[in-house]
């Protein structure tokens, strides 16, 4: 094989796997799967209402963390804090 020949073959292979990788970052950035068969489709977004319902339950238990963190209980009430929120 000819020099050039296989400077060009090289150069063809590292356009093409350059080109894949680009092409998978864009598909992962913007929530595209390819199934077994190699069909592309979209992740399931959250509506809006879902988005806003898991919201209020994290700042739910913020507060419930920040209440057992900052109040001066001994361990044993504590203790029993953690017990009771986990029976709610």
């Amino acid at each position: 094989m000819d020099f050039w020949t296989v400077i060009m073959v090289l150069g063809i292979v590292a356009i093409t796997s350059l080109a894949r990788v680009l092409r998978a970052k864009y598909n992962a950035q913007h929530g595209i799967v390819t199934d077994r068969r190699g069909n592309m489709q979209m992740l399931a977004q959250p509506s809006d209402s879902e988005l806003q319902r898991e919201v209020e339950t994290l700042r739910e238990r913020i507060k419930v963390l920040e209440r057992i963190a900052t109040d001066g209980r001994q361990s044993n009430n504590l203790a029993a804090e953690i017990e009771s929120l986990r029976g709610q």
